[in-house]
């Protein structure tokens, strides 16, 4: 089952940087949303997968993940 993870951020940087891990871990970049404005990545995600995704994107201190 598919699910979307959303995390914010407090910069920029930050979403540059998980966006990075992200498409260095293997993660589809077709699957990733980053929104430098909202400074939030939203990554498409499979059950199986997801723990690997909240980890990869809480390695980067994120203000709210969900």
């Amino acid at each position: 089952m598919q699910k979307t993870v959303t995390a914010t951020y407090r910069s920029r940087d930050a979403v540059r940087n998980t966006l990075d891990d992200l498409v260095n871990a293997g993660i589809e970049r077709e699957k990733i949303y980053a929104d430098d404005e909202a400074n939030q990545v939203k990554v498409i995600t499979f059950t199986e997968i997801e723990p690997e995704v909240l980890e990869i994107m809480g390695r980067h201190d994120p203000l709210n993940l969900h």
